[in-house]
């Protein structure tokens, strides 16, 4: 009998069978007893930054990021098989907003370097 993948699972296993194409670098968000999060990373040509954590609905998140050379950015969660986007946009060099969360999930900060060249970013959340 075959037992159904969990989508934790099912992610971990798609990413794995991507390996070198995606090449994705993904981090948990770790809060400070303050309430903050900051990461400084640089995002391979080609590749994708994901950042994520779960979130509850009494806590909104602002949230801001600048970036080296443009880069499509996005804020996404999952439902099932949809994905929804509070936050979207392309070739962004910062950006900045708050996330009211509309429901307990986990929301993760997204950047893909369409460029062929390395790109420093640099992201600060508060919440």
């Amino acid at each position: 009998m075959r037992r159904p993948i969990s989508l934790t699972a099912g992610l971990a296993l798609g990413l794995a069978l991507l390996g070198a194409q995606a090449s994705a670098e993904l981090i948990e968000i770790e809060w400070t007893g303050a309430g903050r999060f900051e990461q400084s990373r640089t995002v391979a040509p080609g590749k994708f930054l994901e950042i994520c954590g779960k979130l509850n609905k009494a806590q909104p998140v602002s949230w801001q990021f600048s970036a080296g050379q443009p880069m499509n950015f996005n804020i996404h969660f999952h439902e099932g098989e949809n994905v929804t986007y509070p936050a979207k946009v392309e070739a962004a060099t910062a950006a900045a907003g708050q996330l009211k969360v509309a429901s307990e999930q986990d929301y993760c900060w997204m950047w893909s370097n369409k460029s062929n060249q390395a790109v420093a970013l640099k992201l600060s959340l508060s919440r």
